[in-house]
């Protein structure tokens, strides 16, 4: 395993960070099997976990704090995140002072711990001040909650709002970034990388594989009937556009990997780790498998031929679909927003 700083602020993770949002109902209900395989990965060197309170409602958050329980939680670096619909009301959800307090209670509950090392904003929340987020996320770590405050999904100027009011408003500074990163998902190349990098955020990608279609598994014959193309058809549809032209070029990926001797894993997560704004690459199995599987990612180096014949496959800069990004603004979704009142 190897390691890098994260950000500017002096602490070193692994180059892969286990993503625990496969650990519950919505992925492995076997408590015993996930602990198992959390218990894998910090044998291999990971020393990072990332969850969220709205993982399987937080479920995930359960399986990671007995995993870490015995002692072993001082040796990682723990992240989870707030902004989730969560059972129990509408106001168990979004940014609001009010909802960030309460969850990371809950959520310190949960994960068995007095501390959270990186607290994040698991999306952007248009409907509260970005001042009133910060304020509540600098008093956490004034009580010693939380050490480190982050954000997930923001657009650059979502991250160079928070910046700015961060610094005039003597608020605590974000300093990480979890974006959409692979292969077929590259629009976080324009702007939000290269912005990453001049703040000295750290970055912490997820789905480096895509959602599985970087996986090296077949999504041709997987048609609608399957879970996620049920659940989630504008992204895993096969029959939709985007998503058959993401086919066509998984498909040259994963000739591109097995002509390079390498797994079309192996390919994608090396990829995402090339990036020089990039900081740890969270991959998130739902068995032991998928964790061996992807292990070995961290020691690949692709060399720069490699990588260009990537680019000629997905150009810098583009999402094959773009419902894979993450978020989409209402300046988008809602047509309100962009027409004038008559």
């Amino acid at each position: 395993m190897r390691y890098r700083r994260f950000g500017r602020t002096g602490v070193e993770l692994s180059t892969l960070t286990l993503g625990a949002m496969n650990f519950g109902a919505s992925g492995n209900p076997d408590h015993d099997d996930s602990v198992r395989i959390i218990h894998a990965a910090l044998g291999a060197g990971v020393n990072a976990i990332d969850t969220a309170d709205v993982y399987s409602a937080g479920e995930s958050e359960e399986i990671v704090g007995r995993a870490l329980a015995g002692g072993r939680r001082d040796d990682v670096f723990l992240a989870t995140k707030f902004h989730g619909q969560m059972p129990g009301g509408r106001n168990h959800a979004g940014s609001s002072r009010r909802w960030i307090v309460r969850a990371a209670e809950d959520s310190l509950r949960r994960l068995g711990t007095d501390h959270i090392d990186l607290y994040q904003a698991h999306r952007p929340d248009p409907h509260t001040d970005i001042d009133e987020t910060l304020g509540a996320l600098s008093d956490l770590v004034a009580a010693g909650k939380v050490r480190y405050v982050g954000t997930s999904t923001f657009g650059a100027g979502e991250l160079v709002e928070a910046q700015w009011v961060a610094r005039t408003r003597g608020r605590e500074r974000p300093v990480c970034e979890q974006p959409p990163y692979s292969m077929l998902v590259r629009g976080v190349e324009r702007e939000v990388l290269p912005l990453a990098e001049r703040y000295g955020l750290a970055v912490l990608p997820w789905s480096p594989i895509a959602g599985g279609w970087l996986s090296g598994r077949k999504h041709r014959d997987a048609g609608p009937v399957s879970m996620r193309a049920a659940r989630s058809p504008h992204r895993y549809d096969p029959r939709h556009p985007a998503n058959a032209a993401k086919l066509v070029a998984a498909e040259r990926l994963g000739d591109l990997a097995a002509e390079a001797g390498l797994s079309l894993v192996h390919l994608a997560v090396a990829f995402v780790l090339r990036h020089p704004a990039v900081t740890s690459a969270i991959v998130g199995p739902r068995t032991m498998e998928h964790l061996e599987s992807q292990l070995g990612a961290a020691d690949v180096d692709l060399p720069d031929d490699l990588l260009d014949r990537i680019d000629e496959i997905v150009p810098p800069g583009t999402d094959v679909n773009p419902a894979d990004a993450g978020h989409r603004p209402p300046s988008l979704t809602d047509p309100a927003a962009r027409r004038r009142a008559g």
